[in-house]
């Protein structure tokens, strides 16, 4: 099963994905985590992306498709694997395809994760972090057990500057914008499937698990027609 995972800022894509590793046995790959690990593991890609994030630059296209080419040529990733937050536009969408087809490989699925921005800026803008030990918490969904302080280390819990209501709100803007043409995409590609991120996360999963059941037997069926 090779699957992309969409859906803005707060959507759950980091947790499905992690969850459908176990359940296709393919293997989450996310950009932002290989830029991380590459930086940490001083590999000459890590070294050269190194050079535009500590400018506070975006790191080029073609920079971050060679770390996902990399990635996918993995023995683990050779049946299938769940991209996470890539790709973000339709150049990239168009270079992915092609790296793909030159190993005779398609994508199956993608998958849009749909929550509606209010139920976004509650998610993110309840976020709170320990300054000293890094530990999340959600002042909603999953708050320390004092006011403000840490459960592990008693820490101050502060909100991060990206995680404040205005600036949530301006990541949402950006995100539609930039999304909307690759998921227009997609959908003329006939491998769109939209899937609601409300509720728990078993649930939210299962409706994932249907969507790509009936998105192959579409498929399957388009084939044979």
């Amino acid at each position: 099963m090779r699957l992309v995972l969409l859906g803005p800022p707060g959507a759950g894509k980091g947790t499905q994905a992690r969850m459908l590793e176990t359940q296709l046995g393919a293997p989450q790959v996310a950009s932002g985590d290989l830029l991380r690990n590459a930086v940490r593991e001083k590999s000459a890609l890590g070294i050269e992306a190194k050079g535009f994030m500590d400018k506070g630059a975006l790191v080029p296209d073609e920079l971050v498709l060679k770390l996902i080419d990399a990635r996918l040529r993995e023995r683990d990733a050779q049946k299938g694997f769940i991209l996470d937050g890539f790709p973000r536009t339709v150049s990239q969408a168009e270079t992915l395809a092609k790296m793909l087809d030159a190993r005779s490989e398609k994508l199956d699925r993608v998958i849009a994760i749909s929550v509606p921005d209010e139920e976004i800026i509650k998610r993110i803008s309840g976020r709170r972090t320990c300054r000293e030990c890094g530990a999340m918490y959600h002042v909603i969904y999953d708050p320390p057990r004092n006011l403000n302080l840490c459960n592990s280390c008693n820490g101050e819990l502060y909100q991060r500057d990206d995680d404040a209501e205005d600036t949530v709100r301006m990541r949402l803007q950006v995100y539609a914008a930039s999304t909307r043409p690759l998921l227009e995409h997609y959908e003329r590609l006939g491998l769109l499937s939209a899937v609601d991120g409300i509720g728990r996360t078993e649930e939210v999963s299962g409706r994932i698990l249907s969507a790509l059941g009936r998105g192959l037997k579409a498929a399957a069926a388009k084939g044979t027609a």
